[in-house]
C-alpha cells in the first residue's frame, strides 16, 4: 500500500507547528517509515497514537499493521484534517480520531502505542501509559530518553529511570536530528520502546513511587538523609525507625546508586516498621 507524503499532508492541513505549544510535525519518510516496526507484532492489534497532528504517523500505523488504530488529538482543525484525510479507514472501523487532551480524557483499551509525544509533557504522558502494562514506542526528547533508560550510578539516572524501569525494559532505539520535523525543534530527540514486564519483587507502589519522588528531591544527600528529610513527601510516619532498620551501606549511599528493587525493599521496610500514608 502506497503511504502518504508527510510533507503533501501538512500542505493539506494548511498548517505549520507551533513551537509554542509544542507543535513539531515528524515529516522525515525514513524515520515515520521505522516507528511501527519497533512495537512487537503481537501488541498491534489496537495502536493508540497521541498526537496525530497532520497525519504523517497515523498513515504508517494504518499501512503497516492490520489492527484498529485510535488516534487522540487535542488541536480541533487537526482532529477534523484526520477524519477528512482518513475517512476511508475511518468507515471501514480501522481507524478512530478522538478530539481531546490524552492526559485527561478517558483512554481506549489499547494493546500498544506509538506517539510522537509533546515534549513539554513527557513525564506526564509516561507516567500515565507506563503503568498501562503494554508495548511503548515514543518519541522524546533525547535527553529525557536518556534518563528513561539510565542505569543506576549513571548521571542521567533518576525517578524517571527508578519509574520506567519498575513498569518496563526501556531502551533507546533510534536518535533522531531535529531535521526531521517541521518545525525543527531546538532539541535532539529520540525513540524509546518500553517492554512492560512484571518486577522482581512485590510493592505497594503508592508507597515505592512516593518514597522514591522524595529521596530524588535530595539526591545530593545520602540516603539516610534523603528520607529523614523527605517525610512530606513520602508519608512515612517515623523517618528515624526506618532508617535504623534498614542496611546501613545502602543508607550511606545517593539515591542515584540505588537499583529499583533495593527501593522497592526499603518501600516494604517502611511499611512494616512504621505507618505510611503517601500524599
Amino acid at each position: 500500500m502506497t503511504r502518504r507524503d508527510p510533507d503533501a499532508l501538512r500542505r493539506r492541513a494548511g498548517v505549520r507547528g507551533d513551537p509554542g505549544r509544542d507543535q513539531h510535525f515528524l515529516v522525515d519518510d525514513r524515520v515515520l517509515n521505522r516507528l511501527p516496526g519497533y512495537l512487537p507484532t503481537d501488541a498491534a492489534d489496537h495502536v493508540l497514537e497521541i498526537g496525530g497532528g497532520t497525519g504523517g504517523l497515523t498513515d504508517r500505523l494504518l499501512t503497516d499493521t492490520d489492527g484498529h488504530v485510535t488516534v487522540i488529538e487535542r488541536d480541533p482543525d487537526l482532529a477534523g484534517f484526520l477524519r477528512e484525510e482518513f475517512a476511508a479507514a475511518i468507515e471501514t472501523g480501522r481507524l478512530e480520531v478522538i478530539e481531546g487532551d490524552a492526559l485527561e480524557c478517558d483512554l481506549p483499551g489499547f494493546t500498544g502505542s506509538v506517539s510522537n509525544l509533546p515534549y513539554g509533557a513527557s513525564s506526564e504522558f509516561c507516567f500515565r501509559l507506563l503503568p498501562r502494562g503494554v508495548p511503548l514506542v515514543l518519541m522524546l526528547q533525547r535527553e529525557f530518553a536518556e534518563r528513561m533508560a539510565a542505569d543506576p550510578g549513571t548521571d542521567d539516572y533518576g525517578r524517571l529511570s527508578v519509574t520506567a524501569g519498575h513498569y518496563a525494559d526501556v531502551e533507546v532505539v533510534e536518535t533522531v536530528p531535529p531535521a526531521a520535523f517541521d518545525p525543527e525543534p531546538a532539541v535532539q530527540s529520540a525513540v524509546v520502546r518500553c517492554l512492560p514486564r512484571a518486577p522482581s519483587y512485590e510493592v505497594d507502589e503508592a508507597v515505592f513511587m512516593a518514597l522514591v519522588r522524595g529521596v530524588f528531591t535530595q539526591r545530593r544527600k545520602t540516603m539516610r538523609n534523603a528520607v529523614r528529610n523527605t517525610v512530606h513527601i513520602s508519608g512515612i510516619a517515623d523517618a528515624d525507625a526506618v532508617v535504623d532498620a534498614a542496611d546501613e551501606e545502602l543508607m550511606g549511599r545517593r539515591a542515584g546508586d540505588v537499583r529499583p528493587a533495593e527501593f522497592a525493599e526499603l518501600a516494604r521496610l517502611a511499611t512494616e516498621t512504621t505507618e505510611v500514608t503517601p500524599p
